[in-house]
């Protein structure tokens, strides 16, 4: 069994940080082992524990991020032998079959795997959600997308047939499925599987398009006649209990599903649109979310200062940044990091996106009268240390976050702001007093998301430093006139676009006394941003750039988020 110190000599962790999860393994009477709950405390990432575990138990780790597994091991295991012992055969040498497995020392599996295979195993141990995910990837590869829905398409009857308002865990090609269910099925799998935030379903004057969002950008998938539109919406209403016959109106719910072994929930909404009702299904991986302020993408005097300001006992901390720029990823971060069972935390969210363990979680329900203010007023009864208000829309909402703050409770919000230094004005905008603000804020966050360099494709190239100085980057001193940067050149891994995965870029104003004192001014906010870049906070661009010479983003991806 791992031990906690193992991690802290590997440098993952602190001493303050394993004592800190002990006390919370104790407080809360789990029987889960001190590395399980490293990783759902988002102290470690899963990764991090198994390649920590193989180190102990002499096991080599599969990467599987970059490892891509031979065509000829793949004949050798029949897929749905990889799926029940969930194995992946990555290379075959002779009579030697090299497999990754998330427990290698199963013997009992390592047999069945020889008797299936007729070769001698030679196990890796990889993390289970990247081998379940490799399987479902690489023993489809013959039949892509584009292959599945022309055969699907081909057979389609017009009637809706829908027998269950679940989403199928998997699909089994011998089943008797009407063709749209097996349609919506695929569409819902395949957005997983290529780690996709939002589906789009557009009817169009000929058809459907059916749309993607990955790492941010926009993706078109698939065009489906016709006639398979109508059916498809009603399907999709149908799985997330919505009223098929009303098409006037938008409607929205959320529904859950297990797909490859993992919780997923899918916030449905409709519209009306020229030509049908256009869907957009919000993909939410319930088990992604225990990621930690380390992986967020914090240089190293932010991500010290985020800790700094999240420990304090009272005040407010404001996250702020257009939608989709993981703010809710960020605070539940925060919350993560201060979950150490001697605190009352108390969230209210519209909806409650992930749970978390040992955290009180309400969901605004307007019809009802729980409103954010409400709900708000509420909690300030129940003996909270902890508060996080999922968004300050109105003045009402702000005030008591606000009044909460100084009589000692600490809050984490969210606020619609282009910059950290936009905050205090915005909510001076919305009649909230200032000398509230000014006493009450202890730091904005502001930040958006950057595509990262794929790590298997980076490549380096040379650009003039007045090339940058032209685009109007930040670039600091003593920066030399040819400068070393980084892009992908395309792979498979990437899907030839350069970049895999997202980034955060971040803007940390702490409110010190000079910033209190223009607040209670009513200053406009660029006196304010001058105030905290002249104390040293880094800005949205000095952040971009920065991370575009350590390598993690490109110069085209800065321009395209920040300077657009």
């Amino acid at each position: 069994m791992l031990t906690g110190e193992i991690f802290v000599k590997e440098g993952l962790i602190s001493e303050e940080q394993l004592e800190t999860a002990r006390a919370r393994k104790e407080e809360s009477g789990a029987n889960e082992p001190i590395a399980i709950l490293l990783v759902k405390f988002g102290y470690i990432e899963e990764r991090d524990r198994v390649r920590i575990t193989g180190k102990m138990w002499g096991m080599p780790f599969a990467d599987l991020t970059v490892l891509v597994p031979d065509p000829d091991a793949l004949e050798i295991l029949p897929a749905e032998d990889a799926k029940r012992y969930h194995a992946l055969p990555l290379e075959v040498l002779g009579n030697r079959l090299t497999v990754v497995m998330s427990n290698p020392l199963d013997i009992f599996v390592v047999d069945e795997l020889r008797m299936t295979s007729g070769c001698e195993i030679e196990p890796m141990i990889g993390v289970q959600a990247e081998i379940d995910e490799a399987i479902v990837k690489h023993y489809q590869l013959e039949s892509t997308v584009s292959q599945q829905i022309s055969g699907l398409v081909s057979d389609f009857d017009i009637t809706v047939g829908v027998s269950t308002t679940a989403i199928e865990e998997e699909d089994d090609p011998d089943e008797d499925d009407a063709p749209i269910v097996r349609l919506s099925n695929l569409i819902i799998h395949q957005a997983v599987a290529d780690k996709a935030s939002d589906i789009h379903m557009e009817p169009r004057k000929d058809g459907m398009v059916v749309r993607y969002r990955v790492d941010g950008v926009m993706v078109d998938v698939m065009t489906l006649p016709k006639k398979v539109a109508t059916p498809l919406t009603s399907r999709m209403k149908i799985v997330a209990n919505m009223d098929i016959a009303e098409k006037r109106v938008p409607q929205d719910n959320r529904i859950g599903a297990v797909i490859h072994g993992k919780p997923y929930d899918f916030r449905v909404s409709t519209l009306p649109v020229v030509y049908g009702e256009k869907i957009v299904m919000r993909v939410l991986d319930k088990g992604g979310i225990n990621v930690g302020l380390d992986n967020l993408g914090f240089l190293p005097d932010n991500l010290k200062l985020i800790e700094d300001l999240s420990s304090k006992s009272y005040g407010i901390l404001l996250v702020t940044g257009p939608t989709g720029s993981g703010k809710s990823t960020t605070l539940y971060s925060v919350l993560n990091k201060m979950n150490n069972g001697k605190q009352n935390i108390i969230t209210i969210e519209d909806p409650v996106e992930y749970e978390l363990d040992g955290i009180n979680q309400c969901s605004v329900n307007t019809k009802a009268g729980m409103t954010f203010a409400a709900g708000l007023r509420s909690m300030l009864r129940q003996d909270p240390d902890i508060i996080m208000v999922g968004e300050m829309r109105d003045t009402e909402t702000a005030t008591i976050a606000m009044e909460a703050a100084l009589t000692g409770h600490f809050v984490l919000s969210t606020l619609h702001t282009n910059d950290a230094a936009s905050a205090p004005t915005r909510l001076v905008d919305m009649d909230v007093e200032p000398f509230l603000i000014s006493s009450s804020i202890v730091g904005v966050l502001a930040q958006r998301l950057l595509r990262r360099i794929c790590p298997s494709c980076k490549e380096t190239y040379e650009e003039q430093r007045h090339t940058l100085e032209r685009f109007g980057f930040p670039i600091p001193e003593g920066t030399p006139e040819v400068v070393t940067l980084y892009r992908g050149a395309g792979c498979e891994k990437c899907k030839h676009t350069g970049y895999r995965g997202r980034t955060g870029i971040h803007e940390l104003m702490e409110v010190n006394d000079e910033i209190r004192d223009e607040i209670l001014k009513r200053s406009p906010s660029h006196i304010l941003r001058n105030l905290a870049v002249k104390n040293n906070m880094r800005t949205l661009q000095m952040d971009a750039i920065a991370k575009t010479f350590l390598g993690v983003t490109t110069v085209e991806e800065v321009l395209r988020v920040i300077y657009a």
